[in-house]
């Protein structure tokens, strides 16, 4: 799954960095406390984005201490609540589709890796599209037509990334918050779709599979040009400008320093790490557990 959207940690003042990881951690137990413990191993960045996104204005984080069997030790972690149980059943269901959609890009022998990963979540996946039966029709209806455009291989930058944007905008609650939550989500979808279209473009020409910039742009070495880094460059901050612009309309909630470290510097420097080829070095630093 994807990860890109993180925060940037040398400007998260400590009681900041200290929830952020207690949410992360909070998220992990929810995944296992609902979805079994293979599930635990999908858990990324961008579902604890949204975690703090849907929690509601009126509702401060509770913090209690437990132990951590991936780090052997007593960790903090946001108490379960209805942000993280939505948060962790959504994470499943994209992950058990993107990996259904891996199968059908890769074939039968490539793709053992991600059979094997669809089978064992396949228990989670369903607990969590009878829990979420809305999410579940929409990202196949949207995964369906990104489909569609990849196999016609649409040089429609903008069609392609509007289909997942459209995914994860469907994840708005009907609260009052909606138009701007949608449209921060949607923007966010956006750039997600084209940050990992511009992370996987070298792999994906080199295999031979569909990429929207290598087609959009006719890349068949797998890098950037120049003009090419200018553009996805420029359309990769655009998507973060109107999602900062949504943030701005939202009532705040207990989490929003970190929601604006997070869309006004975090994602700006996972951009940068993209295109100058670094962002794979950058998680292998960073590792699973956020230091």
């Amino acid at each position: 799954m994807f990860g890109y959207v993180r925060p940037f940690t040398p400007e998260l003042r400590v009681r900041e960095y200290e929830r952020f990881r207690a949410c992360y951690c909070g998220l992990c137990r929810e995944l296992g406390r609902g979805y079994g413990a293979f599930s635990r191993l999908i858990l990324n960045f961008d579902f604890v984005f949204l975690a703090m996104l849907l929690w509601r204005e009126d509702e401060e984080p509770k913090l209690e201490r437990k132990f951590c069997g991936f780090t052997c030790r007593k960790r903090f972690c946001c108490k379960s609540n209805d942000a993280l149980n939505a948060a962790a059943g959504y994470s499943v269901i994209l992950a058990w589709h993107k990996l259904r959609d891996g199968i059908r890009d890769d074939g039968f022998v490539k793709a053992t890796g991600a059979r094997a990963a669809s089978l064992a979540l396949r228990g989670a996946y369903k607990r969590g599209a009878r829990e979420h039966p809305e999410f579940d029709a929409a990202v196949r209806e949207r995964l369906s037509q990104l489909a569609e455009l990849e196999d016609a291989r649409s040089d429609s930058l903008d069609a392609c990334a509007d289909s997942f944007a459209r995914l994860l905008e469907g994840l708005a609650p009907h609260d009052g918050r909606e138009r701007a939550m949608g449209q921060l989500l949607y923007h966010v979808g956006r750039w997600i779709y084209i940050a990992d279209a511009a992370d996987d473009l070298k792999e994906d020409c080199a295999a031979g599979r569909f990429n929207p910039l290598a087609t959009r742009f006719g890349i068949t070495d797998g890098a950037l040009t120049r003009e090419a880094r200018e553009s996805v460059e420029t359309t990769l901050a655009h998507s973060l400008n109107l999602a900062g612009s949504a943030l701005a309309l939202l009532p705040e909630n207990a989490w929003r320093g970190e929601l604006e470290n997070i869309i006004y510097l975090g994602m700006s420097e996972t951009t940068r790490a993209v295109l100058d080829g670094r962002f794979n070095s950058l998680k292998r630093r960073r590792q699973r557990y956020p230091k």
